[in-house]
């Protein structure tokens, strides 16, 4: 099985975040100064139990493509949850703390990249 480009990774967890019910998921490239990371995909919930859901289908969807996060940070519980694929970092927030910590417009420069079918 090849391995997923880093925009291939960024859209296939964005469509699993969004099958999961997941608000307002957002696919960014990042600039080139962001160089440890192409895309950021940020999304959010109402719940810590909706955010962990949103998580566990991001890892079922990539795992099933041969692709294994490097590392998570944060767990049940959390109210931010990122995922750690290399080029591509997953950020499953709590709506509360997506609009506290407000990536989008510390990323302003990002561009947008479309992700739904």
């Amino acid at each position: 099985m090849t391995r997923p480009s880093a925009v291939e990774i960024a859209k296939m967890a964005a469509r699993a975040a969004d099958d999961k019910k997941a608000d307002n998921v957002q696919v960014l490239r990042m600039p080139e100064v962001m160089v440890e990371t192409e895309f950021f995909v940020i999304c959010s919930a109402e719940t810590h139990v909706q955010v962990r859901t949103i998580v566990d289908a991001v890892i079922d969807a990539l795992d099933q493509q041969g692709v294994q996060p490097l590392r998570q940070e944060g767990g049940p519980g959390n109210s931010w949850i990122l995922l750690d694929y290399g080029a591509v970092i997953v950020h499953a927030f709590l709506e509360k703390d997506r609009h506290y910590y407000d990536l989008e417009r510390l990323w302003a420069d990002a561009q947008t990249v479309a992700w739904d079918a």
